[in-house]
C-alpha cells in the first residue's frame, strides 16, 4: 500500500494531470469549455500568423498547437497557460535559422524540429535538476527592455506583409527601416487597406464585448472581402493551399555541428521563453490559490511541449501572455481548457483548412502586429528612471543593443549587463557608521536618525553583505578612511557583522590582518552579532583566537560597556561560551544564529 501510495505521490509530482483530473470538479466544465473554444479560435488566426513570423508555412503554427500543447497539459503546473507560438520566440526562431542558410523548405523546417527539440531537451533539463531558479540571471529591466526591442522589430518585420512590399530578412531595424524607406513607394494599397481594416476589428472590436473572438472576425473579414470582391486579381497575397490532416511524424537532426550552431539561440529561447512563461503563469496563479506552481515542473512542462513540436511538425513554443489573460477571462479552472483547444485545432486541421484559402497576409500581418503593440512598455523605462538609474541605463543599453545588434547578441549583452550588476553591488557593500539611541542599548545608522549618542572614541561600524574577494578591498578603503577620520581620539572599534551572510577565504585572511593591524596601533577591537555559519568560519581560520573569545559579543552594547569597564572582568567569562560556541559543537542549522 505504501508503495502505491508513492508511485501515486510520484505521478502526481512529475504529471501534474494525475492531481486535478481523478478530482475533477463538474462546475468547473463549463468556464473550461468557454475557455477552451475561446483560446482555440485565438489560436487558429495567432498560430498561422506566428508561423510565418518564423519563416515556415502556416499550417505549422497549427501543428506547434496540438501536440505541444496536450503535453503540456499534462505536465504543467500552471491551470491556465496557454502554451503555443509566440511572436518573441517566432522571431528568434528565424533569426537563429536564417543565418545558416538553409538551401529548401525542407531544410529550414529541419532546423526548426531541432531548434525545438534544443529548447525542450535544455528546459527538461533544467527542471529535471531544479535548475528553474536560473531564470533570475535575466532580470526585469533585461527582460523589459529586449521584449520591447523585439516587439519593434517584429512589428516592423510584418510591413512587407501590411504594404506587400519587399523587405530583406533582417533583425537589424537600421536596415528595415532604411529598406521601408527605399520601397514605401511601392506599397500596394488594397492590402494596406485590408490589414488597417484587420488592425482596427483586432484592437478596438473588444470594446464591442470583451469575450469576442476578433482575430476570428479579422479572420473572416478578409476572406470574404477577398471572395467576393476577386481581390487576388488586384494583387492581395493570400495564403493559398493550407494541408489539412493531423501531424505526422517527424525528425529533428542529430548532427552535433547543427547542434552547435544552433545551440545559443536554443539557450536563449530556453531562457526568455521559460520567464516570459513563468511570468504570466505566476501572475495569473495569484487569482487561484487552489494548486501549487512549481517553477521546475515547469521547466519540464514546457519541455515536453517543445519535444511534441519537435516530433511533429511544430517549432519552439511557450506560455502566451495574451492568450493565458483570454484563457483565464473566459472562465479556465483547470488545464482542460487547453485539452479543449486542442480537439477544436485538430477538427480545423482534419476539415476546416480549406477555408483559409483566400485568408489574405496582410490579415496575419495585423494579428501579429496587434499582439506585438502590447509588449511595447512606456511605463517602466519612466519609473527607472526616476528611481533606479542602474536599472535603467540596463533596460537601454539591452534595448539599443537587441534593436541594432541583434536578437540573440542584445538578449546575451543584457545577461552579462545583469551579472555585472549584482557583481558591482555586491562589490561596494552598504557599510553604516552606528552610534546609540540615548535611554536604549539599541544601536543605529547615523545617517538615518539624529540626537543619538555619538562618540569620538569608539566607533561601531555594520557591515551589510558578504564579505569576500570582490568587496573586501572597498570595504577596507572606507574603513580605513574612517579610522583615520579619529586617529587622534578613536580608542575602540566595535565591528557588527549581524548583516553579514557570508565569509570567504580572502575576506577572513584580510579581517585577520585588519584585527593584527588595529591592535597594533593601539585600538581596542571587538566583534558584535556574528551569526552560527560565520562564527563556524571566524573560528576555522582562527580568527576568534586573534580577537580572543572575551571580545566577540552579542551585540554593540555589551562590546561598548565592556570597553568602558562597566561589565565585571570575572563575569565576562560568562560570555565567552557565545564566541566558543561553534568550539562545542552546538547544532545551529535550524536558526543560524
Amino acid at each position: 500500500m505504501l508503495t502505491m501510495n508513492k508511485i501515486a505521490n510520484t505521478l502526481k509530482q512529475y504529471m501534474p494531470i494525475f492531481d486535478w483530473l481523478p478530482n475533477y470538479n463538474k462546475s468547473n466544465l463549463s468556464g473550461d469549455l468557454s475557455a477552451g473554444l475561446t483560446v482555440g479560435i485565438m489560436l487558429i488566426p495567432q498560430g498561422m500568423a506566428y508561423a510565418m513570423l518564423a519563416g515556415l508555412d502556416p499550417i505549422h503554427g497549427l501543428y506547434a498547437v496540438t501536440v505541444p500543447l496536450l503535453l503540456y497539459a499534462i505536465f504543467g503546473t500552471s491551470r491556465q497557460l496557454a502554451v503555443g507560438p509566440v511572436a518573441m520566440v517566432s522571431l528568434l526562431t528565424a533569426s537563429s535559422i536564417s543565418t545558416l542558410n538553409p538551401s529548401s523548405p525542407e531544410e529550414y523546417l529541419m532546423l526548426a524540429l531541432t531548434l525545438a527539440f534544443l529548447v525542450g531537451l535544455i528546459q527538461f533539463a533544467l527542471g529535471l535538476f531544479r535548475f528553474g531558479f536560473v531564470v533570475n540571471f535575466l532580470s526585469h529591466p533585461v527582460i523589459n527592455g529586449f521584449t520591447s526591442a523585439a516587439a519593434i522589430i517584429i512589428g516592423l518585420s510584418q510591413v512587407k506583409h501590411l504594404f506587400r512590399i519587399k523587405l530583406p530578412r533582417t533583425e537589424h531595424i537600421q536596415d528595415t527601416v532604411v529598406a521601408i524607406a527605399q520601397n514605401i513607394s511601392d506599397i500596394h494599397w488594397i492590402t494596406f487597406g485590408i490589414g488597417i481594416v484587420g488592425i482596427i476589428i483586432i484592437k478596438y472590436g473588444k470594446k464591442i464585448h470583451k469575450s469576442l473572438p476578433t482575430p476570428l472576425i479579422a479572420v473572416v473579414f478578409g476572406i470574404l472581402a477577398v471572395t467576393f470582391l476577386n481581390l487576388t486579381e488586384s494583387g492581395v497575397k493570400v495564403l493559398g493551399d493550407v494541408p489539412s490532416g493531423l501531424p505526422t511524424l517527424s525528425s529533428p537532426s542529430f548532427d552535433m555541428s547543427v547542434w552547435s550552431t544552433l545551440l545559443p539561440i536554443a539557450l536563449t529561447i530556453s531562457l526568455v521563453g521559460f520567464a516570459e512563461s513563468y511570468a504570466v503563469a505566476k501572475t495569473i496563479h495569484g487569482k487561484h490559490k487552489n494548486y501549487k506552481l512549481d517553477a521546475n515542473q515547469e521547466l519540464i512542462g514546457l519541455g515536453m511541449a517543445n519535444f511534441g513540436a519537435a516530433f511533429f511538425k511544430g517549432y519552439p513554443v511557450t506560455g502566451g501572455f495574451s492568450r493565458t489573460a483570454v484563457n483565464d477571462q473566459a472562465g479556465a479552472k483547470t488545464a482542460l481548457a487547453s485539452i479543449i483547444s486542442v480537439v477544436l485545432i485538430v477538427l480545423t486541421l482534419l476539415f476546416f483548412t480549406g477555408l483559409f484559402y483566400n485568408l489574405p497576409n496582410a490579415i496575419l500581418a495585423a494579428v501579429v502586429l496587434v499582439a506585438v503593440s502590447g509588449l511595447i512598455d512606456f511605463k517602466t523605462p519612466k519609473t527607472l528612471w526616476k528611481n533606479d538609474k542602474m536599472d535603467f541605463l540596463m533596460l537601454m543599453a539591452t534595448f539599443i543593443a537587441t534593436l541594432t545588434l541583434g536578437i540573440e547578441t542584445g538578449i546575451i549583452s543584457g545577461m552579462i549587463l545583469s551579472l555585472l550588476a549584482v557583481i558591482y553591488k555586491a562589490s561596494r557593500p552598504h557599510i553604516a557608521i552606528l552610534a546609540k539611541v540615548p535611554g536604549t542599548k539599541y544601536y543605529r545608522n547615523v545617517e538615518r536618525f539624529t540626537n543619538l549618542e555619538k562618540r569620538d572614541d569608539v566607533v561601531v561600524i555594520r557591515i551589510d553583505g558578504p564579505i569576500y574577494f570582490a568587496n573586501v578591498d572597498f570595504i577596507k578603503k572606507k574603513i580605513d578612511r574612517l579610522v583615520l577620520s579619529k586617529k587622534n581620539t578613536l580608542r575602540t572599534i566595535v565591528l557588527n557583522m549581524e548583516s553579514v551572510t557570508s565569509l570567504d577565504s580572502s575576506g577572513a585572511h584580510e579581517l585577520d590582518e585588519w584585527i593584527r593591524m588595529w591592535k597594533t596601533a593601539g585600538l581596542n577591537t571587538s566583534i558584535s552579532g556574528t551569526r552560527g555559519p560565520i562564527r563556524d568560519i571566524l573560528h576555522t581560520w582562527g580568527i576568534i583566537h586573534s580577537i580572543g573569545a572575551d571580545h566577540v559579543f552579542t551585540d554593540d552594547a555589551t562590546a561598548v560597556d565592556f570597553f568602558d569597564n562597566k561589565i565585571n572582568p570575572e563575569s565576562i567569562q560568562e560570555l565567552s561560551p557565545y564566541a566558543l560556541q561553534s568550539e562545542k559543537k552546538f547544532d545551529e542549522s535550524s536558526t543560524g544564529h
